[in-house]
């Protein structure tokens, strides 16, 4: 399998191994991110292992490569090829025009091309159940989140985290803090532990991170000041056994296995409903979560699903609606 080659490699390579072959390209952070992009080849390995066929990848170490790594997996043969995260839209809708024979993927965004398939996510569905666990463990009544770019599905996230916890505790506190506006802001975890300092100085004491590899810093500032935190996409509640209350799960797995077994074209939203979209419950939070707890979540789960609680998102401009 390709690994993190330099593009000249790349392109001797691809001559005889991209031939109908699908192909993953990570986002800046990579795939040993212990977060979305781990999640993401967690699906193409589940896919590879089901039909015993190889598939090629490809980590991004700048910008310029999103284009660059999409064309030519295109000029060799690969099909289809997935850009995992909303920054590989554009590289993804370019190289989909110039390719109209070849199929695509986007995972978090919407690239309206006929042989394009857009996977995008209900994020405040997963974030309420987390928002109503993390009010009903909270001592404090305050809670915290630590956002990676300010960008609208990071808001969906915040959104659905205020809505479930105030849903589980009617006057909770939940501070919301964005990192950056740039895509920089995904990969600053000694950003992230300052921020998640600063909100437990003001009183939060679990503490969500939606935020790639910063958030990896914002759950280590947690776990050193005995706090609880909350993860995000994969399931990180193994990274601080006894300190991580859930982890929210947003299952890019599942979006690239359905990605490699078959581009349908079109938009594809995954939830709580499609599987989409979770909690992790597992042996490192079994102590945390109780009966009560976990019962709360699985009522809310269920009227989510049937459409008895409606979880607003954020329009970015007149906040939850």
């Amino acid at each position: 399998m390709l690994k993190r080659w330099g593009l000249a490699a790349l392109a001797a390579a691809w001559v005889t191994l991209a031939q109908a072959q699908p192909a993953l390209i990570f986002e800046l952070g990579g795939k040993n991110d212990k977060s979305f992009g781990q999640a993401a080849w967690e699906g193409a390995e589940r896919w590879k292992k089901a039909t015993g066929k190889p598939y090629l990848e490809f980590e991004i170490a700048n910008a310029a490569q999103r284009e660059q790594a999409t064309r030519r997996f295109a000029e060799r043969g690969a099909d289809p090829i997935v850009g995992v995260g909303f920054p590989q839209a554009s590289s993804i809708e370019a190289v989909a025009k110039s390719f109209p024979q070849r199929r695509f993927a986007i995972v978090d965004m919407v690239v309206p091309l006929p042989n394009v398939q857009s996977f995008v996510f209900r994020e405040q569905e997963g974030s309420f159940l987390a928002g109503m666990l993390a009010a009903m463990a909270s001592k404090s009544g305050k809670l915290g989140f630590v956002g990676g770019q300010d960008i609208p599905l990071i808001r969906r996230f915040a959104c659905g985290y205020e809505q479930g916890a105030r849903h589980a505790r009617p006057g909770t506190q939940v501070l919301v803090t964005m990192t950056g506006t740039t895509n920089a802001a995904w990969t600053d975890p000694a950003r992230g532990a300052e921020i998640a300092r600063n909100q437990a100085s003001q009183g939060a004491d679990v503490i969500l991170a939606a935020a790639g590899t910063t958030g990896l810093g914002v759950l280590q500032a947690v776990k050193d000041l005995g706090l609880l935190g909350i993860g995000v996409d994969s399931n990180q509640n193994g990274l601080h056994p006894g300190r991580m209350l859930t982890s929210v799960l947003k299952r890019t797995d599942v979006a690239v296995e359905q990605a490699f077994a078959g581009v349908k074209p079109g938009v594809t939203a995954l939830g709580l409903k499609e599987g989409g979209i979770d909690l992790a419950f597992d042996e490192h939070n079994a102590k945390l979560v109780t009966p009560e707890m976990r019962r709360a979540v699985d009522a809310a789960r269920a009227d989510i699903v049937a459409g008895r609680i409606r979880v607003m998102t954020d329009d970015g401009k007149t906040g939850c609606r």
